[in-house]
């Protein structure tokens, strides 16, 4: 079957899952042994976060159960198990930890999460109590540059937090804007220690792929002067990382033949086949005995005929550009905080937080690709191309001799950098025994640039004999060239020389697109809490802030023309080897070695980068932006005015002699959206759009203990997030009234913007109970359901130009629809639309203990294991004007999900193992390129960690991360159909340290 999947297989995926439910089984039976042990009963100053003194990982899981225990709401925490040491080494993968949340990677590393089925877009993040953006540049799988909301968790080194809590339930008193969950990150302040504070590491990390050593180490220092009434903190964190990222990728599937949008056009038919593919052209040079000016036709031979009419069929897909490449990854990070406390009396404490964070990171590019499948007739595409033999399974091709195929060499270079700067300043102040007050005052600013991205590229043209065979493995072809492409004779830089005709395609390129995107939170806010009497607090608050999303976009005019080469030069010396690719990962027959662009050389040779007209033919290297049809759709401004107030009610009594808490209150908030941007069509307009919106959001949340240490939940709330700006993975434009048009194919699509779009709205009901049966132990359950009645989705249609004139007059006007394109060409149309969308729920399961009732040395480990099911039933619209649904699962959810940690833990010597596991789950729905669905397949990763104290302030370090070498594999197709678009592995990293702390 086409669906196999190449690795570890599915049976051994579910015997997994099934093993850690049976340990959880299994483990719980200590429970009854240990729930002997009587937990000390817990006071208010037992449970305050700052009297804990964490030394070990144990420890940190006791401090966190100690929040999650105290609050009215669901809410479930990380803390630190050391000074300036976090659990995991990345931000993403220590909350991955928590029940319900799941993470995405981006080369290898944590990226981006998800709560409860729902994606960073749905999810807040607040930093040191005020919401924050971080956002930097990624692949083009992961989604590339953030231009959205979500938060990018990589920007920041973990060891400069000391908790993450999530809040799964809303309450008035916390800002509006969350689905899924409220993310608190908190760095560490100076009065979280007692006097002189110091700590410090330095490792050393290995990957195994790009056999590759890179240093990482943190410092911590903090003090605390006049008998605690000042106190100052500083933290630096620095770390390198170096990988190489292999394997095979698609840039999607796509239909072989029309009808429709999506497909380049149909193959090259035999001699004599009634329906003649493509149709005469005089311009194409096509006739009946030709695809195009000098490409005859195959001959019609039975073989011939037979192998079109099985590839050349509409409800069979291709792979657009197949392709194995290498991408070469280098990053450095730098964190620093900055922590100020003065307390001028024992009423009033203020704090001035600083965190600055700076990821530079440059990313090489080569890929070994055909292009030709992905091109039309007019880009000298799939309509020449001559199919020798064919075999489809499951609606794919999965293999095929073909003849007349274009072959690129690419190399792409990108130059990334973040630098995050937050300040905020904080009066806590307890006016009088009854009344106490909260005031702060804030800015994050995060500032990411892309200021190289260049792709050059060597062609062959009209290869004869090329082959890719997908029967064996879906995820890692046999791929035959027709030719040694290791050999740099075998090469063409296909420059201004050959001229604009059909003839000369492809045109080799020399790609220049700098780009950018700055966001800024400016926030204030003001809270005053009241005790009526000893069980009742009344709070209210208010708080105003503006989000600021500012991108940009630079581009050549032409980037399909490139100068001649000079004398003396040839393409042996604009170029070099790319050796040893594909170790462990590629089938025999592909190759490992290629030539590829030397892109220093390139740029040398011809000054690419001096944003000016060198005043050679095809040597134009202006930047332009607004003016510039391919690059104004990226430059747009989104702002965001908000202010809300809230009142509530805490109260803490008892109800019929069992404790009983909770709050219950009320939040109102107000939007003003301004959204600026200049439509890539009618000479580049600039378009403006404003909406405005207001929110009720009731909220309550209770808990009551019916036993001791049984806590049970329940919270309900109204919630909404604001509209997403777009989706930097289906390049779509979500907010931005501006329009966008691809006139010149080789594939003709459209979009409109949306200013309009209301938020996502729901109503949220949440059921926990939770067994604390023995200290630092829990057994929980959680149920939630969340009605979303609002919704956000893409919709595609295939619609004629004419009928996009009908739509937009001006922006799709007749004039702008000619050479390639006329009024029957069929576009394919994206827009976003609110629909009804549709529920969510799901279970989580939590289990944790240390095993002290083990005899001997077992007596010291330990387990925190914990299980997540979600469902949804999101309907999507169908058509163009959603007269037809669809369902589907919400984009981004994983319907299973599991984490799981052993460890031991004595005086001296600590370790651990973890896994974690997360179901495929879909990324885009509808999928582009006419496929229903795109989607990420299942992963397990699993992690190590160990420390050996040499004396109580030394200690040394091992920590191995992605043991098993897990793929990212991402698909498209239907159903049924799983085409491979993206499989690649970064290998294995290992890190070798110490510790110092005093």
């Amino acid at each position: 079957m086409y669906q196999y999947r190449q690795g570890r297989p599915c049976a051994l995926r579910q015997g997994l899952v099934a093993g850690v439910s049976g340990l959880a089984i299994a483990l719980t039976l200590g429970v009854a042994s240990a729930s002997a042990q009587t937990a000390p009963a817990q006071d208010d100053e037992e449970t305050q976060v700052d009297e804990i003194v964490v030394t070990g990982f144990r420890a940190s899981l006791d401090a966190a159960l100690s929040i999650k225990r105290r609050e009215a709401g669901v809410v479930d925490a990380i803390v630190a198990e050391d000074i300036a040491d976090f659990p995991d080494l990345n931000l993403a993968e220590a909350v991955q930890r928590i029940p319900g949340v799941s993470i995405d990677r981006d080369a290898g590393e944590g990226r981006s999460i998800t709560v409860r089925g729902l994606s960073s877009d749905f999810t807040r993040t607040r930093i040191n109590g005020m919401e924050a953006q971080a956002t930097t540049g990624g692949t083009d799988s992961s989604g590339g540059a953030n231009r959205g909301r979500g938060f990018d968790f990589n920007v920041f080194a973990s060891e400069l937090f000391n908790s993450i809590t999530v809040r799964k339930t809303a309450a008035a008193e916390t800002e509006e804007g969350s689905l899924g969950a409220t993310i608190d990150l908190q760095a560490t302040r100076p009065f979280d220690y007692d006097g002189f504070t110091l700590a410090a590491s330095v490792q050393g990390g290995y990957n195994d792929l790009s056999e590759t050593t890179n240093p990482r180490g943190a410092l911590l220092l903090s003090n605390t002067w006049n008998e605690g009434m000042f106190g100052a903190l500083v933290s630096v964190a620095y770390s390198e990382r170096d990988l190489w990222e292999e394997g095979f990728s698609s840039v999607r599937w796509a239909p072989a033949a029309a009808p429709g949008s999506t497909n380049s056009g149909g193959f090259c038919s035999p001699i004599g086949v009634p329906t003649q593919n493509p149709a005469n052209s005089t311009a194409n040079g096509t006739t009946a005995t030709t695809c195009a000016t000098g490409v005859n036709r195959p001959a019609g031979t039975a073989e011939n005929i037979a192998a079109y009419n099985t590839a050349n069929q509409a409800g069979v897909f291709v792979p657009r550009l197949p392709r194995y490449g290498r991408l070469t990854h280098h990053q450095e990070r730098l964190g620093v905080t900055g922590a100020f406390q003065f307390k001028p009396d024992d009423d009033t404490v203020m704090s001035l937080d600083i965190l600055y964070s700076k990821l530079d990171a440059t990313r090489q590019e080569d890929f070994l690709e055909s292009l030709s499948f992905s091109r039309n007739a007019a880009a000298g595409g799939q309509t020449q191309i001559a199919v020798r033999q064919a075999a489809v399974e499951n609606n794919a091709l999965v293999y095929g001799v073909f003849d007349n195929v274009d072959v690129r060499s690419e190399q792409r270079y990108d130059e990334l950098s973040t630098e995050f700067t937050q300040v905020n300043f904080t009066i806590d102040r307890q006016f009088t025994d009854t009344l106490r007050g909260k005031f702060y005052i804030g800015r994050a600013q995060s500032e990411f640039s892309n200021p190289i991205q260049t792709t050059v590229t060597l062609d062959r043209q009209n290869v004869q004999g090329y082959s890719f065979d997908f029967r064996n493995n879906p995820n890692t072809p046999v791929i035959n060239y027709g030719f040694d492409v290791a050999n740099p004779a075998n090469w063409a830089w296909r420059d201004v020389s050959l001229g604009t005709t059909l003839a000369a395609l492809p045109r080799s390129e020399i790609r220049l697109r700098p780009n950018g995107v700055d966001t800024t939170f400016e926030a204030v806010s003001g809270d005053v809490a009241w005790d009526v009497n000893d069980w009742l607090t009344l709070k209210a608050g208010l708080n105003g802030k503006t989000y600021l999303s500012d991108s940009y976009e630079f581009r050549r005019t032409d980037e399909t023309v490139v100068p001649t080469l000079p004398a003396g030069a040839t393409i042996a010396s604009i170029t070099n080897l790319l050796t040893g690719f594909g170790t462990n990962l590629i089938p025999g027959g592909t190759a490992s070695s290629w030539v590829r662009p030397n892109l220093d050389a390139v740029a040398s040779l011809f000054n690419i980068y001096c944003n000016c007209n060198t005043g050679v033919a095809g040597g134009d290297f202006t930047l332009t932006s607004i003016t510039n049809g391919n690059a104004r759709g990226g430059n747009r401004t989104i702002e965001e005015n908000d202010f809300a107030y809230y009142v509530q009610a805490d109260f803490n009594t008892d109800l019929g002699g069992m404790p009983f808490r909770g709050n219950v209150g009320v939040r109102k908030a107000y939007t003003e959206l301004i959204a600026e941007g200049y439509s890539s069509t009618g000479g580049g307009s600039r378009v403006r759009g404003t909406n405005k919106y207001d929110d009720l959001l009731p909220s309550l949340n209770l808990a009551i203990e019916p036993m001791e240490d049984l806590i049970v939940r329940f919270g309900a709330a109204k919630v909404m997030a604001r509209p997403q700006i777009g989706n930097s993975l289906a390049g779509t434009n979500y907010l931005v009234p501006t329009t966008s048009l691809a006139a010149t194919g080789p594939n003709f699509t459209a979009s409109i913007g949306n200013v309009n779009l209301e938020p996502f709205r729901a109503k949220t009901y949440d059921f926990t109970v939770e067994w604390y049966f023995a200290p630092e132990s829990l057994l929980s359950f959680a149920y939630f359901y969340k009605d979303i009645d609002t919704y956000i989705q893409i919709i595609r249609q295939d619609l004629p130009y004419t009928a996009l004139t009908g739509l937009n007059p001006s922006a799709f006007d007749p004039s702008l629809c000619t050479a390639a394109c006329s009024g029957s060409t069929v576009f394919q149309l994206t827009s976003a639309v609110n629909t009804e969308g549709g529920p969510l729920k799901g279970f989580e399961i939590s289990y944790q203990q240390p095993f002290r009732f083990l005899p001997g040395f077992l007596e010291n480990t330990g387990v925190q294991l914990n299980y997540t099911h979600v469902e949804s039933e999101i309907d999507y619209c169908n058509d163009a004007l959603c007269t037809a649904f669809v369902t589907n699962d919400l984009i981004n959810l994983s319907p299973e999900a599991w984490n799981g940690t052993l460890y031991y833990e004595d005086d001296r010597f600590s370790a651990r193992v973890s896994a974690s596991y997360r179901q495929q789950y879909l990324q885009n729905v509808p999928g582009r390129n006419g496929n229903l669905i795109e989607g990420k397949n299942e992963t397990l990763n699993w992690d190590v960690s160990s420390s050996f104290n040499l004396t109580e302030q030394v200690s040394l370090t091992f920590e191995g991360l992605n043991l098993t070498d897990e793929e990212n594999h991402q698909y498209v197709g239907d159903g049924s159909r799983q085409s491979t678009s993206v499989y690649h592995h970064t290998g294995r990293q290992f890190y070798f340290g110490a510790r110092y702390r005093f």
